[in-house]
């Protein structure tokens, strides 16, 4: 037993000896050896420059100003003359900057370990550096290098689109090598979705150093991947007409090829992105998240609106597709109907009803009651497959970050979300794009796409990335197409028909529209008020949002324009002008060439 023990500890005492010297002899010296050699090789990382963002006509949207960063050589010992004296040199050109939070900077970088100028500021304008440099560069402690900064000279006009760089975080740098090394990464909108092409690939030298850190000889070149573009769909004269359209208002509006490429899309109102670039204000923050009008939400993609009668068409085509309701067959509207023995009135737009109502009149005169008794016989599960299938309640796939997909209910979907039954008066106000529904701005755009042409675009704002042209994509989706060809015409005399609901601001253009007005409502009607009180009666925020969604020319579809505008009250008097005064802006400039307005056979 004894002697167990002791050849226990003998055994113990060599492993430990044996430990000791692999740690001394081999690992340690490969650390020691890459010290070395770090002392006598340095590797300089040479940061690409940002790619730019055009528009279609090569109009910038997001450049690079070129500027100054300012460095100070590292191992000066805190509250030494050399320390002092020169952050003191510096703050004396650029008195905006303050010496305690420069000496911290440099403080917090400053290590026996470390041989490199540190950097206490960031970016310094070509303007701003011309007049200093010179009494700069005398002292050997500071070294000024090339920088660019990310400017947005377009300010707020197409902020949702292009979205914003802002400095990266231990986050952002753990993730990916070029963002820790540029100190910069997309926060929003194409700067974050193309932020790896648009970064493109750090460069770098391997240089020979002396002991003193004095570079001797250039060992290894690489030059960085650089200026890769981003070349958009976008036409930014539209989108400056957009926003002046929308001034005073708030709202969406998007105007896209049927193929899918988004020539303007506005969220309105907007921001500057240029507040973000070097890092925003509290002030600036703060004004910013307590707007009510919300600028800071990209409502482009991230804002959902119940799409109210623009569903209507839509709605048919799933009632079609079921075989549980025929469209053949018009329905009768006094104004309202009930279920059952229920008191409950699920009224119809018109208190005093449409009569008889086929589908192209429903359409046209967006006959609330029409749906409602389609919708009982074929129920809410079919009615969200199909939708879901044109698009609406799903994502689009459009490149921009934080797209949400939207809500087209069903029962699995209210079981889940609120563990309760499904009811038919749900259905009912489901088949109108009320109760649970809500759809993104986009999708309407892209549905609008599909009941122009039978194909569901993928939505696009890059036309060529870093030189390559991104191709359109779509579905194609199979549909009745005599019923399609009615809801068209439907739709036709909403924009052109003496009782369509668009009739007074889209009839007189110089091109044919087909389009449909939508009311979403923010609030409910209660049953004991018999006739409704108008949206310019009601407060602000209580008003219905108004939609118009269209495209043309009719007779061969090129282009959707849907708008939105917050709180406008009706489709038709709210949306409709704006629609139409881009559909005039863009038959001036050129779009619409060659097109001839030809009345369509009835």
């Amino acid at each position: 037993m004894r002697y167990g023990f002791i050849i226990t500890l003998f055994v113990l005492f060599w492993i430990m000896l044996i430990s000791r010297i692999y740690q001394i002899s081999i690992k340690s010296n490969l650390y020691y050896e890459g010290l070395a050699k770090n002392n006598i090789e340095r590797k300089y990382y040479i940061k690409p420059v940002r790619g730019e963002i055009l528009d279609r006509n090569n109009k910038l949207l997001a450049v690079n100003k070129i500027g100054f960063s300012i460095k100070i050589a590292p191992h000066l010992k805190n509250g030494s003359k050399d320390l002092v004296d020169t952050l003191n040199s510096i703050v004396k050109e650029f008195p905006e900057y303050n010496i305690t939070k420069l000496l911290k900077r440099y403080k917090k970088k400053n290590s026996y370990y470390n041989h490199r100028f540190i950097r206490i500021i960031d970016f310094i304008s070509y303007e701003d550096m011309i007049g200093a440099y010179p009494k700069l560069t005398i002292n050997k402690l500071i070294k000024i290098e090339s920088e660019t900064k990310r400017y947005y000279p377009v300010g707020d006009m197409a902020t949702h689109i292009v979205g914003y760089v802002g400095r990266s975080n231990k986050r952002d740098n753990s993730k990916d090598d070029v963002v820790e090394k540029v100190g910069v990464v997309g926060r929003t909108g194409l700067e974050k979705q193309y932020n790896s092409v648009l970064q493109g690939q750090l460069g770098y030298r391997i240089v020979k150093v002396s002991a003193t850190n004095k570079e001797v000889a250039q060992l290894e070149k690489k030059e960085p991947l650089e200026d890769q573009n981003l070349i958009l769909n976008i036409d930014l004269r539209l989108q400056k007409k957009i926003n002046e359209l929308f001034k005073d208002q708030s709202g969406v509006a998007v105007v896209m090829n049927v193929n899918g490429d988004v020539l303007a899309a506005v969220s309105y109102p907007s921001y500057d992105p240029n507040l973000f670039v070097g890092g925003i204000s509290s002030a600036d923050w703060k004004a910013l998240i307590d707007d009510f009008n919300h600028p800071f939400t990209n409502k482009i993609v991230s804002g959902l609106y119940p799409p109210g009668s623009t569903i209507k068409m839509g709605m048919a085509l799933a009632f079609s597709k079921s075989g549980k309701a025929s469209l053949d067959r018009a329905e009768h509207c006094r104004g309202y109907i009930k279920i059952g023995k229920n008191s409950h009135k699920f009224r119809c737009w018109s208190r005093w009803g449409h009569g008889t109502v086929p589908l192209r009149k429903a359409i046209r005169e967006s006959c609330d009651v029409y749906f409602y008794n389609k919708s009982l016989k074929v129920g809410i599960n079919d009615m969200s497959k199909y939708l879901n299938e044109f698009g609406l309640g799903v994502k689009t796939g459009i490149d921009l970050p934080r797209e949400r997909a939207g809500i087209i209910p069903n029962k699995e979907w209210k079981m889940r979300r609120y563990k309760q039954p499904w009811y038919l008066g749900e259905t009912i106000i489901a088949s109108i794009g009320q109760g649970y529904d809500l759809v993104s701005p986009i999708q309407l755009a892209r549905y609008t796409a599909f009941l122009a042409t039978k194909k569901l675009p993928t939505p696009h704002l890059a036309h060529k990335v870093a030189g390559k042209i991104v191709e359109p994509k779509y579905k194609n989706i199979e549909v009745n197409d005599y019923f399609l060809d009615t809801i068209r015409k439907g739709m036709y005399d909403v924009c052109n028909a003496p009782r369509g609901t668009a009739h007074r601001t889209m009839s007189h253009l110089p091109i044919l529209v087909a389009g449909k007005t939508g009311t979403s409502q923010v609030v409910s009607i209660p049953q004991s008020e018999k006739r409704r009180m108008k949206e310019s009666q009601m407060e602000y925020y209580s008003r219905s949002h108004a939609l118009f969604t269209s495209y043309a020319p009719f007779n061969h579809p090129k282009f959707v324009v849907t708008v939105l505008v917050e709180h406008g009250g009706h489709g038709g008097s709210t949306s409709g002008p704006i629609a139409a005064e881009i559909y005039k802006w863009m038959f001036k400039k050129g779009y619409f060439k060659d097109e001839i307005k030809i009345t369509p056979k009835k």
